[in-house]
Protein backbone atom coordinates (compact mmCIF):
# COMPACT_ATOMS: atom_id res chain seq x y z
CA UNK A 1 0.00 0.00 0.00
CA UNK A 2 1.55 3.07 -1.24
CA UNK A 3 0.41 5.13 2.12
CA UNK A 4 2.56 3.25 3.97
CA UNK A 5 5.59 3.55 2.15
CA UNK A 6 8.76 6.10 2.89
CA UNK A 7 7.93 9.71 1.53
CA UNK A 8 11.01 11.76 -0.20
CA UNK A 9 11.47 15.48 0.93
CA UNK A 10 9.55 16.96 -2.17
CA UNK A 11 6.08 18.11 -1.85
CA UNK A 12 3.55 15.67 -2.89
CA UNK A 13 1.49 16.41 -6.49
CA UNK A 14 -1.22 18.17 -4.87
CA UNK A 15 1.07 20.64 -2.55
CA UNK A 16 2.73 21.37 -6.18
CA UNK A 17 -0.42 21.99 -7.83
CA UNK A 18 -1.81 23.98 -5.16
CA UNK A 19 1.71 25.64 -4.43
CA UNK A 20 1.52 25.09 -0.97
CA UNK A 21 4.10 23.50 1.54
CA UNK A 22 3.48 19.67 2.02
CA UNK A 23 3.46 19.13 5.54
CA UNK A 24 4.44 15.38 7.09
CA UNK A 25 0.43 14.90 8.03
CA UNK A 26 -0.64 15.76 4.17
CA UNK A 27 -3.39 13.57 3.35
CA UNK A 28 -2.48 13.78 -0.26
CA UNK A 29 0.64 12.84 -0.14
CA UNK A 30 0.70 8.93 0.13
CA UNK A 31 -1.72 8.79 -2.69
CA UNK A 32 -0.62 11.50 -5.11
CA UNK A 33 2.97 11.35 -5.66
CA UNK A 34 5.04 13.98 -6.85
CA UNK A 35 6.01 11.98 -10.23
CA UNK A 36 2.18 11.82 -10.62
CA UNK A 37 1.00 15.38 -11.23
CA UNK A 38 -1.49 15.13 -13.87
CA UNK A 39 -3.40 12.50 -11.89
CA UNK A 40 -4.07 15.22 -8.96
CA UNK A 41 -4.43 18.05 -11.46
CA UNK A 42 -7.45 15.86 -13.43
CA UNK A 43 -9.06 15.25 -9.90
CA UNK A 44 -8.62 18.48 -8.49
CA UNK A 45 -10.10 19.89 -11.37
CA UNK A 46 -13.65 17.53 -11.38
CA UNK A 47 -13.80 17.37 -7.63
CA UNK A 48 -11.88 20.23 -6.27
CA UNK A 49 -8.85 19.76 -3.56
CA UNK A 50 -10.80 20.45 -0.84
CA UNK A 51 -14.21 17.69 -1.60
CA UNK A 52 -11.41 15.54 -2.13
CA UNK A 53 -9.90 16.06 0.91
CA UNK A 54 -13.33 15.48 2.69
CA UNK A 55 -13.20 12.63 0.58
CA UNK A 56 -10.47 10.71 2.01
CA UNK A 57 -11.32 11.93 5.82
CA UNK A 58 -14.37 10.04 5.31
CA UNK A 59 -13.37 6.59 3.79
CA UNK A 60 -11.06 3.94 6.55
CA UNK A 61 -7.74 4.32 5.72
CA UNK A 62 -7.31 1.20 4.18
CA UNK A 63 -9.77 2.08 1.68
CA UNK A 64 -8.52 5.16 0.50
CA UNK A 65 -5.95 3.83 -1.99
CA UNK A 66 -9.27 2.79 -3.89
CA UNK A 67 -11.18 5.52 -3.76
CA UNK A 68 -8.62 7.51 -5.32
CA UNK A 69 -8.04 5.69 -7.82
CA UNK A 70 -11.65 5.38 -8.14
CA UNK A 71 -11.60 8.98 -8.70
CA UNK A 72 -8.90 9.51 -11.14
CA UNK A 73 -11.23 7.51 -13.04
CA UNK A 74 -14.24 9.33 -12.92
CA UNK A 75 -12.26 12.68 -13.31
CA UNK A 76 -10.60 11.12 -16.39
CA UNK A 77 -14.11 10.14 -17.95
CA UNK A 78 -15.68 13.21 -16.85
CA UNK A 79 -13.27 15.40 -18.38
CA UNK A 80 -13.83 13.36 -21.57
CA UNK A 81 -17.28 12.78 -21.70
CA UNK A 82 -18.24 15.80 -19.50
CA UNK A 83 -22.16 14.56 -19.51
CA UNK A 84 -22.16 10.99 -19.26
CA UNK A 85 -18.70 10.23 -17.44
CA UNK A 86 -18.17 6.58 -16.93
CA UNK A 87 -21.69 5.68 -17.18
CA UNK A 88 -21.56 6.18 -20.67
CA UNK A 89 -19.04 3.91 -21.33
CA UNK A 90 -21.17 1.07 -18.94
CA UNK A 91 -23.75 1.73 -20.89
CA UNK A 92 -21.74 1.50 -24.37
CA UNK A 93 -20.62 -1.41 -22.82
CA UNK A 94 -23.83 -2.93 -21.68
CA UNK A 95 -25.65 -2.37 -25.41
CA UNK A 96 -22.34 -4.22 -26.73
CA UNK A 97 -23.00 -6.93 -24.41
CA UNK A 98 -26.63 -7.39 -24.86
CA UNK A 99 -25.90 -7.55 -28.91
CA UNK A 100 -23.52 -10.33 -27.76
CA UNK A 101 -25.72 -12.19 -26.14
CA UNK A 102 -28.60 -12.02 -28.86
CA UNK A 103 -25.73 -13.12 -31.80
CA UNK A 104 -24.79 -16.04 -29.58
CA UNK A 105 -28.19 -17.36 -28.67
CA UNK A 106 -28.91 -17.14 -32.50
CA UNK A 107 -25.64 -18.99 -33.14
CA UNK A 108 -26.42 -21.80 -30.59
CA UNK A 109 -30.38 -21.98 -31.70
CA UNK A 110 -29.05 -22.55 -35.79
CA UNK A 111 -26.16 -24.43 -34.21
CA UNK A 112 -28.96 -26.70 -32.51
CA UNK A 113 -30.95 -26.91 -36.04
CA UNK A 114 -28.44 -28.07 -38.04
CA UNK A 115 -27.30 -30.80 -35.64
CA UNK A 116 -31.15 -31.69 -35.43
CA UNK A 117 -31.37 -31.48 -39.54
CA UNK A 118 -28.54 -33.71 -39.56
CA UNK A 119 -29.11 -36.09 -36.74
CA UNK A 120 -32.56 -36.84 -38.99
CA UNK A 121 -30.97 -37.02 -42.31
CA UNK A 122 -28.56 -39.73 -41.14
CA UNK A 123 -30.01 -43.25 -41.85
CA UNK A 124 -28.50 -46.07 -39.87
CA UNK A 125 -29.43 -49.75 -40.66
CA UNK A 126 -30.61 -51.80 -37.17
CA UNK A 127 -27.15 -53.78 -38.03
CA UNK A 128 -24.97 -51.00 -37.42
CA UNK A 129 -22.99 -51.58 -34.07
CA UNK A 130 -22.53 -48.15 -33.76
CA UNK A 131 -25.83 -46.54 -34.28
CA UNK A 132 -26.85 -47.60 -30.60
CA UNK A 133 -24.11 -45.01 -29.38
CA UNK A 134 -25.87 -42.16 -30.76
CA UNK A 135 -28.45 -40.36 -29.57
CA UNK A 136 -32.11 -40.12 -31.06
CA UNK A 137 -32.76 -36.34 -32.43
CA UNK A 138 -35.94 -37.30 -33.72
CA UNK A 139 -37.47 -37.25 -29.65
CA UNK A 140 -35.06 -34.04 -29.28
CA UNK A 141 -37.11 -31.31 -28.76
CA UNK A 142 -34.16 -28.32 -29.16
CA UNK A 143 -34.27 -26.15 -26.67
CA UNK A 144 -37.73 -26.83 -24.97
CA UNK A 145 -39.65 -25.43 -27.79
CA UNK A 146 -38.82 -22.33 -28.04
CA UNK A 147 -36.67 -23.15 -31.44
CA UNK A 148 -39.15 -21.12 -33.67
CA UNK A 149 -38.46 -17.36 -31.56
CA UNK A 150 -34.29 -18.17 -32.04
CA UNK A 151 -34.79 -17.70 -36.04
CA UNK A 152 -34.87 -14.41 -35.67
CA UNK A 153 -31.55 -11.88 -36.51
CA UNK A 154 -30.36 -9.55 -33.66
CA UNK A 155 -32.27 -6.79 -34.76
CA UNK A 156 -35.50 -8.37 -35.01
CA UNK A 157 -35.11 -9.76 -31.45
CA UNK A 158 -34.68 -6.10 -30.16
CA UNK A 159 -37.83 -5.11 -31.66
CA UNK A 160 -39.97 -8.54 -30.84
CA UNK A 161 -40.91 -7.89 -27.06
CA UNK A 162 -37.94 -5.21 -25.90
CA UNK A 163 -36.45 -8.13 -23.72
CA UNK A 164 -33.70 -5.27 -23.42
CA UNK A 165 -35.25 -2.03 -22.85
CA UNK A 166 -32.44 0.61 -22.97
CA UNK A 167 -34.69 3.60 -22.54
CA UNK A 168 -32.78 3.67 -19.06
CA UNK A 169 -29.59 3.88 -20.26
CA UNK A 170 -28.03 7.30 -21.82
CA UNK A 171 -27.02 6.77 -25.54
CA UNK A 172 -23.68 8.21 -26.80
Amino acid sequence: MRGHEPRSTSSCAACKLLKRKCATTCIFAPYFRSDEPRKFAKVHKVFGASNVSKILTEVPEEQREDTVNSLAYEAEARLRDPVYGCIGAIALLQRRMIELQQDLAIARARLARYTVAAAASCTFQNNDPFSSMLPNFNDFNAYGGMMESFTQNSLELNRVGNMYDLSHIPYI
